[in-house]
């Protein structure tokens, strides 16, 4: 974890922790940077960074300190305006730019915001650049042979310049109907766009696909979004399936690089189903490459026991999409992905994408003449009790004798029938504990007996 910087960008509550002034000095950073990087390869000319918001009262107050730093320092900006993560992303690699940038919390409240960072090729940016970014921010940059105090403001006709850039989401949106391989004629779909990044692009590729839609929360005022709605509050949308007699519904976060399902009876479909489901759809056409899924260690021990019966492999990464993501790259993988939605499709993107996976879940029940319920039926998710332990050191606390007893203790009392995931927060000084095992009670009795040593040595209350 980085000094500003967590595995989804630099994030916090607006003008508290991430202020005005932040944003304006990592623009001021990023226009410099890779301008000097061209520069010194030959490249006489200014970089291009692409922007987008998502629906947040404080996104506009962003993008334009964010523009104003990018420009003083000799960058081209151009402005995506409202748009999803991954159509930044999507635009950042198809269009050659420099960098990429996204103002978004994602499934956070309003009052806070982000700045994510994308590299030409539409990942996540790499750690040596967030690195020296923050030394910046910190007023210790070293970089080039020498030590900057501060970095020079371009001049004259090297000021840079804003550009209106909708026509690349557009392009986004065109790119997504691309997918589409089957006509959505006659299905009705629903949609809770999470009063966020999605509001007016998921209604309009469902539309040109030919499904009768159904749209919740897509109407953002800046203080609306992930409000009761999206992929954190899906009992909206379950709602409207069940009422209107939906075939199916999708429900989005705020940036819309997630999706979460609801089935024709209203049942939630968590991102282990998903996997589930396309991981099957690809393996039965040999499409699965190496064999395996990409999952972190919070997916459900029931999809692993599905996939063992269905013959895939699984990899475990560290909790993040961007583990997923950088383990995909490494091993050539096709699918990974996570508990919460964040699914990513490496043939078709570089980051989980909300949209992209609806499509690809609504090609899986084209192709199989099925029901979402009955693509579903083979993976039964196991009971999970999670429990958070605020303590004095949570590396110390991990690694002490006597918690690891109590940690291994239920694992030998599970054994095949289910798993215990003791891990540190990344932000907080605090240790999870999580039981899945094929009862709730049996899950809450483990918990206790761990969270119980763990308590006794080392709470911090």
């Amino acid at each position: 974890m980085g000094r500003y910087f967590g595995t989804d960008g630099f994030r916090g509550e607006a003008n508290h922790n991430l202020t005005a002034d932040h944003a304006y000095r990592v623009g001021r950073f990023l226009g410099w940077y890779f301008g000097e990087l061209k520069r010194r390869a030959g490249d006489d000319s200014a970089p291009r960074i692409v922007i987008g918001k998502d629906t947040r009262r404080s996104s506009y107050m962003f993008e334009y300190t964010l523009v104003g730093g990018l420009v003083a320092s000799g960058a081209d900006a151009y402005l995506l305006h409202v748009t999803t993560t991954p159509s930044v992303a999507y635009i950042a690699r198809t269009d050659s730019f420099d960098c990429g940038i996204m103002i978004s919390a994602s499934h956070n409240p309003y009052y806070d915001n982000g700045i994510k960072l994308l590299n030409g090729q539409g990942e996540k940016m790499d750690e040596d650049t967030i690195s020296l970014l923050e030394d910046y921010l910190d007023g210790s940059l070293e970089l080039f042979g020498q030590k900057w105090e501060e970095i020079p403001f371009a001049d004259k006709d090297r000021i840079g310049c804003t550009v209106d850039y909708v026509s690349g989401r557009n392009r986004y949106i065109g790119y997504l109907i691309s997918l589409g391989i089957y006509s959505f004629k006659g299905i009705k779909v629903g949609l809770d766009c999470a009063n966020g990044s999605s509001w007016n692009i998921a209604k309009s590729v469902f539309d040109a696909l030919g499904a009768k839609t159904y749209v919740i929360n897509a109407e953002p005022d800046g203080t609306n979004i992930n409000k009761n709605a999206g992929s954190t509050h899906i009992e909206g949308l379950q709602k409207l399936v069940v009422e209107k007699g939906l075939d199916v519904g999708f429900a989005y976060d705020g940036d819309a690089d997630r999706c979460l399902c609801v089935d024709e009876k209203g049942n939630v479909v968590s991102g282990d189903h998903i996997l589930y489901v396309y991981a099957r759809y690809m393996k039965d056409r040999g499409k699965l490459l190496g064999n395996t899924v990409v999952t972190t260690v919070m997916s459900n021990f029931g999809l692993y026991k599905a996939f063992d019966e269905l013959g895939i492999g699984y990899a475990k990464t560290a909790v993040g999409d961007k583990y997923v993501y950088e383990y995909m790259m490494k091993n050539n993988c096709r699918i990974g992905g996570e508990q919460s939605g964040h699914i990513i499709f490496s043939k078709y993107a570089s980051t989980g994408d909300g949209i992209l996976t609806s499509l690809k879940m609504m090609e899986v029940m084209l192709a199989r003449k099925k029901k979402m319920s009955e693509l579903t039926e083979g993976l039964v998710i196991y009971p999970q009790v999670l429990e958070n332990v605020r303590v004095q050191d949570k590396t110390a606390a991990q690694a002490d004798p006597e918690v690891q007893a109590a940690v291994q203790k239920v694992a030998d009392e599970l054994g095949d029938t289910g798993r215990i995931l003791v891990r540190e927060s990344g932000t907080e000084p605090v240790v999870r504990v999580m039981v899945e095992a094929p009862s709730e009670e049996l899950c809450r009795q483990y918990v206790d007996q761990v969270v119980a040593v763990l308590k006794e040595k080392w709470s911090a209350n």
